[in-house]
């Protein structure tokens, strides 16, 4: 039956029926049905039938129409939210538009500039060349040609008036770089502008130091911008502090600050580097505000700031942010990252980190605009999340568990670490902090029960250079299999100092480690970095629930998307109590891996070892999605772990030797896994080839198609061409993925779009069991129709939601399941196909 809705002047509804019969609602009756929508937008018939009974309007209103107003009802409330979405992205395309339009001016002025300076100096090289015979001061009358000079800086000082000259020119630089010509900028790989995207991001290209730049919409008004970007301990991870040691208005409604900042160091091989700073905030005659910033050096004659010891200073050259208002609310925002970061300081091998345009920008500018698209959202949409946290204070939690893990590697003397001696092998840096402010809220007790009287943590933290292991790639190894590296003794030890009960010091059990299970917990807006919770030990649990007496770690995941250039990949965690509260203590340990050559092209995520890790290469040249050997020269990262243990002072000895050793049996973990992963596994780089497709491999595929062809009567494959059957099966555009015919079916292999909504690899995708990637209804459904596959051979799935490994829920048109027969036709496994699969 068919029907339309129309609203009458009046405010009733009007509702006209196939038939030509007229139902026509009065306002009471419409407010009773709206009540009902937003209670249930789509009751069932004995819901539907409970309103008339208990609402005597609409007593003489048939079941079946009032099913018709809630289909129209649901149809309106659908267009409606279309109708705004629409509009959204809209007023981004605008938006971004004009961006692009300021962009390609800001171009076309570059490339003025560029065909007018090689002009120049095209003719004064004539020209020194044509004197050359006559006068042999040649260089002089270059130099004496040159436009661009040096700009001498006025006489300054500490006074009002010299900060202001400062700070006036630190803008006019600043802008001329936010929107100007003064840097080359490129736009940085792998970065595309769209309605969806963080932005427009460029990095520098031959100027002093490493710069980086980004234009992009926010949804928060300017002077919100501004105050969120200034506390930048908030949003850069990196930075440990900024204390404003003076501040002065301006004549003109500005201020002036001066900061001094501190930044972590990303690794224990190099020294935490410290500004001096001078900050410019202003507006200006078009509306917009400005913060910009800049170091104070002597060269200015400015107030000065004395070097401070373990910290290495650097330099801030002009930066900031352009913030204009945008039409129909929001802001445009400018952000340009400049600086000098000192890489004489470090070892050669780690000098990218401080050299490197790109990793500035992943690292600060990205940041930045990603931490206002995240507070955008958390202001538009304060729902309530995982465990009954709302977004912020996941955030802050996430931000704890970073802060936590920085001060570990750092181990600043003024935190209260001190430095313990070695024991003859420097691979394994130990320290100890017993300071008040790091032990409040950590639970000791003896094991009869009375309570430690002095405490204590201690931290066992060690770098190590890894060569042709993505980072990425790793990293979700250790994620995915903790039970390949971790002792579940020393996990348990570390969740009793945050439990109500006595601890003692851990035994090794390994091998009775019982499995993880990872519950999902938040993200953020483009997944770059998402925070779970790990039940540790094979016992049941409830995901609503943490249950007293487990074991649960909160853990931080980023830097997973292989795609992403210069990325760094960490993986923190932390044992939390079954209270899970807010102020809980928070002991991070964990790893972090930063890619020292990112400019390099990244490879597969899902690379592995398994069965269809080497698909058939063919001719020469000709390589699948699988295949790295693409890639020139040799890839380095620098890895770097730390973990902390809380202790009781009496057992440092057997704590700190304890600490190293599981350290070192870790360092041991990752090289054998890294090993393992390597191209270099298999030969040397110059002539590394993938082994062929295995006959496994290719049999399997033979019969998916041949069974999906014996139950559906179609073809799986269209256009094989000469094409591997293996091959064509790994990059068809659905899902496909098999499970096992077990009790309990996990997934044991599925092609490349199968992997990428799955949200993992082939080395963790047996891992991943069949019930786990759907919910209740999903699961019910599952249940009831499959029998149907062992005795028809395949069912149809209509379109639904699953889950993804991480969590992630995915959409699909339509689902296909079939049983896949063997040689001797008995059923080998059951694979799945997802068709118009997409993350919601």
């Amino acid at each position: 039956m068919m029907a339309v809705s129309s609203t009458c002047k009046d405010g009733s509804t009007k509702i006209t029926m196939d038939n030509g019969k007229y139902v026509r609602y009065t306002p009471e009756q419409v407010e009773a049905l709206e009540r009902l929508y937003h209670e249930c937008p789509k009751p069932s018939s004995m819901r539907r039938q409970q309103l008339i009974r208990e609402c005597p309007i609409l007593s003489h209103i048939e079941p079946k129409q009032i099913k018709v107003w809630f289909q129209n009802r649901r149809c309106r409330e659908k267009q409606r939210k279309e109708a705004s979405r629409l509009q959204a992205v809209n007023r981004k395309l605008t938006a971004m538009n004009k961006l692009l339009m300021e962009e390609n001016d800001r171009l076309q002025k570059q490339v003025s500039q560029l065909v007018y300076e090689n002009s120049y100096f095209r003719q004064q090289t004539q020209n020194a060349t044509n004197l050359a015979t006559t006068d042999t001061s040649c260089e002089s009358v270059v130099t004496s040609g040159q436009h661009h000079l040096t700009p001498q800086h006025p006489p300054r000082d500490a006074s009002p008036a010299g900060l202001l000259s400062i700070a006036e020119e630190t803008l006019a630089q600043f802008l001329s770089k936010a929107t100007g010509t003064a840097v080359e900028w490129v736009q940085m790989p792998g970065m595309k502008p769209g309605p969806d995207s963080i932005g427009i991001v460029a990095i520098s290209h031959g100027c002093t130091g490493v710069a980086a730049r980004a234009c992009g919409l926010v949804g928060l008004e300017p002077t919100r911008v501004a105050e969120i970007l200034k506390d930048r301990p908030s949003w850069f991870r990196d930075c440990r502090a900024v204390d404003v040691v003076n501040a002065l208005s301006t004549g003109s409604g500005g201020t002036i600050e001066l900061l001094y900042m501190q930044l972590y160091a990303p690794t224990t091989l190099a020294p935490a580097r410290d500004f001096w700073l001078l900050r410019y905030t202003s507006v200006l005659e078009d509306g917009s505000l400005v913060v910009c910033e800049r170091s104070l050096n002597n060269t200015q004659n400015g107030p000065s700031m004395p070097p401070t010891q373990h910290f290495v200073r650097a330099e801030m050259l002009p930066s900031g942010y352009l913030i204009r208002p945008c039409e129909g609310g929001g802001s445009i925002i400018h952000v340009v990252d400049h600086m000098d970061l000192e890489p004489w300081s470090v070892p050669e091998v780690l000098r990218p980190l401080y050299e490197s345009s790109t990793l500035l920008a992943q690292k600060t500018t990205m940041a930045a605009l990603r931490h206002l698209r995240q507070v955008s959202q958390e202001v538009s949409q304060p729902n309530v999340t995982g465990w009954g946290r709302r977004p912020a204070a996941l955030r802050a939690l996430s931000q704890r568990l970073s802060k936590g893990f920085n001060e570990a590697v750092n181990g600043f003397a003024d935190e209260g670490w001190s430095m313990l001696e070695s024991d003859g092998i420097d691979d394994v840096t130990v320290l100890v902090n017993s300071s008040p402010a790091k032990m409040m809220g950590v639970n000791f007790s003896y094991a009869n029960g009375f309570p430690s009287m002095s405490n204590a943590v201690l931290c066992a933290k060690a770098s190590m250079l890894l060569q042709n292991v993505p980072p990425a790639i790793l990293l979700r190894f250790l994620r995915e299999h903790r039970s390949e590296w971790a002792d579940s003794g020393i996990d348990a030890y570390a969740a009793a100092a945050v439990k109500a009960g006595p601890c003692s010091l851990p035994m090794s059990r390994a091998g009775n480690f019982g499995g993880q299970v990872i519950l999902p917990l938040a993200h953020t807006i483009e997944h770059e970095e998402f925070m779970e919770v790990i039940k540790l030990e094979n016992m049941g649990y409830r995901e609503d629930m943490l249950m007293p007496g487990d074991v649960f770690l909160l853990q931080l995941c980023s830097g997973v998307d292989e795609n992403a250039v210069g990325t760094c990949a960490e993986l923190i965690f932390a044992p939390i109590d079954a209270s899970f509260s807010d102020d809980a203590p928070i002991i991070p340990s964990g790893f972090r891996i930063i890619p020292l050559d990112s400019g390099m092209d990244a490879s597969s995520p899902n690379r592995t070892l398994d069965l269809a890790s080497a698909l058939e290469v063919g001719p020469a040249g000709n390589r699948a999605s699988g295949d790295l050997s693409g890639r020139s020269g040799c890839t380095k990262s620098v890895m770097t772990i730390a973990f902390q243990f809380a202790f009781e002072m009496h057992l440092q000895e057997n704590v700190t030797s304890m600490a190293r050793q599981y350290v070192r049996s870790i360092i041991a973990s990752v090289q054998r896994v890294a090993l393992a992963l390597s191209p270099s596994h298999f030969g040397s780089h110059a002539g590394f080839r993938p082994p062929p497709g295995t006959p496994e491999a290719h049999t399997l595929a033979r019969w998916i198609c041949e069974s999906y062809r014996c139950y559906l009567g179609v073809e799986l494959l269209k256009n094989e061409g000469s094409e591997s059957i293996l091959k064509t099966l790994w990059h068809h555009s659905d899902a496909l993925m098999c499970c096992s015919l077990k009790t309990l079916p996990v997934f044991t292999f599925a092609n490349q779009a199968g992997l990428d909504m799955l949200e993992t690899t082939l080395v963790a995708l047996q891992d991943i069991t069949l019930e786990k990637i759907f919910d209740d209804n999903g699961r019910k459904t599952l249940y009831s129709e499959f029998p149907q596959i062992m005795q028809q051979g395949f069912m149809c799935l209509q379109g639904g939601i699953c889950l993804s490994s991480m969590g992630r829920p995915v959409s699909y048109e339509r689902a296909v399941a079939w049983k896949v027969l063997n040689e001797e036709e008995s059923a080998h496994c059951i694979c799945f196909m997802f068709i118009n699969w997409s993350f919601v």
